[in-house]
C-alpha cells in the first residue's frame, strides 16, 4: 500500500482497535507509515487526563511496532524516527525504558552530525523538552543548529516551535538575539497564516523574550487576534490579553470583538479568562458596557465558585472605571452575601482593595469595616508585600473619610491618625498640564488679576483643589489669601482625559469621589472637562466660557 493511501485510511479510523486491526492487514509497512500509526494512536488515546487505555500497551500489534523502532532505530529515516519518539512520549512510555534511551540516542547522534533538517530539529527540540527539560545541553546544540539554518523557508508550525525552545532556553538565561531578529522578522510576513493558537503562543513568548522591540510584529499580531476571538481556548485568549498588556496595545476593533464574545460565552468561560477581560478593560480604562453588564450577570451565577483573587478581579474595575450596571443591586447583595461566608479567607490586600473599589461606586461595606480598622488586621497588612506603603494608606485614608462624610451612623472603629495619609496622591487626578494653563489664563482675563484664586489649594480633608474661588456673602470674590468672611468657596476641577474612562465622558472612580467628597465638605463644585473647553480658540472665549459656568446669575450683565 502506497503511503498516501496508508494515511487516507488511518486518519479515518477513529479507535485503537480498528488500527491495530488496520495494521495486522498488511504485510509491509515503511518506517514513516509506522510512526504515523503510532502518533494517530497518541491521537485517539490521550486526553488531559493521560492515557485513556493504558491496556493498549499490551497490544501485540503495538508491541511489534515497537520492537521494530527499538532494535532498527539507525535504518529508520528521520522522520520516522523523530515522529516515533514524540509519539511514545505522548504515550506515556517510560523514559528511562531501552526503548525510549535508544531513539533518543539515535536523534542526538544525527543531530551532533547535522543530519536534520528545521523540521526535525523542532520535532526533536519539542521531544527534548517533554523527557529533558529547559536545561538540557542537547536543547542548547538545537538552537546552535537552527541558527545555521534558512529560516525564510520555515512552516508556521516551525517558527511556533523555534518560539517556544527560546523562550524555555531564555529562561535559563540563553537567550539567541540573532536569530530572534530573524524569526521576528519572517513571522512578521507569515502572520496572516497563523491560526489562533499559533498567534497566541508565537505573542507570549515574545512577552516572556521581552521583544519590547519588535513593535511591528506585535502590532500585525495583536490586529490579526482580533478575527480570532470567537474561536481562542480560554487559555490562548488569556496569553493575547497578557501580551495586549505587556505591549501597551490597545486596539479598539479588538476590544470591539471581545464586546460580542464575552456576553455570549460567559457562562462557559473559565472565571481566570473573565477575571484577565476585566484587568484588560480595567488596566486600559476601557469602560465596555456589554463586557461589565455580562460580568456582573456571571458573578451573580458563580460566584460560589469563584477564588477570592477572580472575586477582586470581577468586581475591582466597575469601582476603578465608576460604573454601576443594571443589575447592581442584585450584584452587591451577592458579593456582600459571598463576603460573609468567606471574609476570612481573602487575603489582607485583596480585601482592601476590593472593599476601597466598592465606596468609589457608593456601595458601603459598614459590615465589614470593622475588621479593615482593627489593629489585628492593620498589622496583617503590614506584614505581607507591599505593607502599609502610601498607596495602601491612602486607600485606609479613603474608606475612612468615606464612612466620615458619607455614613454618619457608622459607629464601629475608626482608623487611627497614624494610619491616615496627610494628603490623597495624585494618581489619575493630575491636571492636564496645557489645559490648567489655558483655564488659569482664562481665569485671569475674567477676574482681572491673579491674587483672586489659588490653584493647587491643599485641603484639611486630604483632597488637592485644582483651583479655588472664594466669594463673599453677598457674591463678591475675594482675594485667594483671605482667611475671614468666605461665605463660599467654588472649587474648580480641570478634568482632562486622564481622569475619565477611555473614549469616554464617565469620570474615573477616584475622581467621582473626590468631587462628591468636596461637595459634602462645603464645596461648590464646578466640573470644567476637556471636552467643553478643547475646541474654545482663545483665551476670551475662555472666559466667556468661565464666566457661564462659574458665575451663571451675573452671566450676560455687564462687568
Amino acid at each position: 500500500m502506497d503511503e498516501q493511501l496508508f494515511f487516507k485510511k488511518l486518519n479515518n479510523l477513529c479507535t485503537s482497535k480498528e488500527i491495530f486491526y488496520f495494521l495486522s492487514s498488511l504485510e509491509v509497512m515503511s518506517d514513516t507509515m509506522a510512526s504515523g500509526a503510532l502518533q494517530r494512536i497518541s491521537e485517539i488515546e490521550v486526553d488531559e487526563n493521560g492515557l485513556k487505555n493504558p491496556g493498549l500497551l499490551e497490544n501485540e500489534v503495538f508491541r511489534a511496532l515497537c520492537f521494530q523502532f527499538e532494535f532498527e532505530c539507525s535504518k529508520l529515516s528521520n522522520t520516522g524516527l523523530l515522529n516515533a519518539l514524540q509519539a511514545l512520549i505522548k504515550l506515556r512510555i517510560d523514559p528511562q525504558s531501552t526503548l525510549m534511551a535508544n531513539l533518543l540516542s539515535e536523534s542526538e547522534e544525527r543531530l551532533g552530525k547535522g543530519q536534520l533538517t528545521a523540521e526535525n530539529l523542532c520535532a526533536l527540540g519539542e521531544s527534548v523538552l517533554e523527557l529533558e527539560g529547559p536545561s538540557s545541553a542537547t536543547l542548547e546544540q538545537i538552537v546552535n543548529h537552527m541558527q545555521e539554518k534558512d529560516i525564510e523557508r520555515w512552516s508556521p508550525r516551525e517558527i511556533v516551535m523555534v518560539y517556544k525552545i527560546l523562550q524555555v532556553t531564555a529562561k535559563e538565561g540563553k537567550q539567541c538575539q540573532n536569530l530572534l531578529n530573524r524569526l521576528n522578522s519572517v513571522t512578521l510576513r507569515r502572520v496572516s497564516q497563523l491560526s489562533p493558537n499559533f498567534a497566541s503562543v508565537i505573542l507570549n513568548s515574545l512577552v516572556v523574550l521581552h521583544q519590547t522591540q519588535a513593535v511591528p510584529l506585535v502590532t500585525a499580531l495583536c490586529k490579526e487576534s482580533v478575527k480570532h476571538v470567537p474561536y481562542f481556548t480560554d487559555h490562548e485568549l488569556v496569553s493575547v490579553l497578557e501580551a495586549f498588556l505587556y505591549f501597551g496595545q490597545k486596539v479598539q476593533i479588538f476590544t470591539e470583538a471581545l464586546e460580542r464574545h464575552v456576553p455570549m460565552s460567559i457562562l462557559t468561560m473559565h472565571p481566570q479568562t473573565v477575571s484577565k477581560v476585566m484587568q484588560y478593560c480595567c488596566k486600559k480604562m476601557i469602560l465596555s458596557k456589554p463586557i461589565f453588564d455580562a460580568v456582573a450577570e456571571g458573578f451573580i451565577s458563580s460566584a460560589d465558585r469563584l477564588t477570592t483573587d477572580q472575586i477582586a478581579a470581577y468586581i475591582i474595575p466597575f469601582g476603578t472605571l465608576n460604573y454601576l450596571p443594571p443589575s447592581a443591586s442584585s450584584l452587591f447583595r451577592k458579593l456582600e452575601t459571598v463576603l460573609h461566608a468567606r471574609l476570612r479567607h481573602f487575603q489582607p490586600h485583596t480585601l482592601l482593595n476590593l472593599l476601597h473599589s466598592c465606596v468609589l461606586i457608593q456601595r458601603y461595606p459598614i459590615n465589614f469595616l470593622p475588621k479593615i480598622f482593627s489593629p489585628y488586621f492593620l498589622q496583617k497588612l503590614q506584614a505581607q508585600p507591599p505593607g502599609l506603603n502610601r498607596g495602601v494608606m491612602f486607600q485606609l485614608t479613603h474608606l475612612f473619610l468615606t464612612v466620615t462624610l458619607e455614613c454618619p451612623f457608622y459607629e464601629g472603629p475608626k482608623l487611627l491618625p497614624k494610619y491616615q495619609v496627610k494628603l490623597f496622591p495624585t494618581l489619575h487626578s493630575s491636571p492636564d498640564v496645557h489645559l490648567f494653563k489655558r483655564v488659569k489664563n482664562g481665569l485671569l482675563y475674567l477676574l482681572k488679576k491673579r491674587i483672586y484664586f489659588a490653584s493647587e489649594v491643599s485641603t484639611p480633608y486630604f483632597y488637592v483643589v485644582d483651583i479655588e474661588i472664594k466669594l463673599d456673602e453677598e457674591g463678591f470674590v475675594l482675594p485667594a489669601a483671605q482667611l475671614e468672611e468666605v461665605h463660599r468657596r467654588i472649587a474648580l476641577c480641570v478634568d482632562g482625559q486622564n481622569r475619565f474612562c477611555a473614549h469616554s465622558h464617565n469620570l474615573l472612580g477616584e475622581e467621582a469621589i473626590k468631587q462628591r467628597h468636596l461637595q459634602l465638605l462645603g464645596y461648590e463644585v464646578v466640573q470644567i472637562p476637556f471636552f467643553e473647553i478643547e475646541n474654545l480658540q482663545n483665551t476670551r472665549k475662555m472666559a466667556d466660557y468661565l464666566h457661564k459656568k462659574i458665575f451663571p446669575c451675573t452671566y450676560g450683565l455687564s462687568n
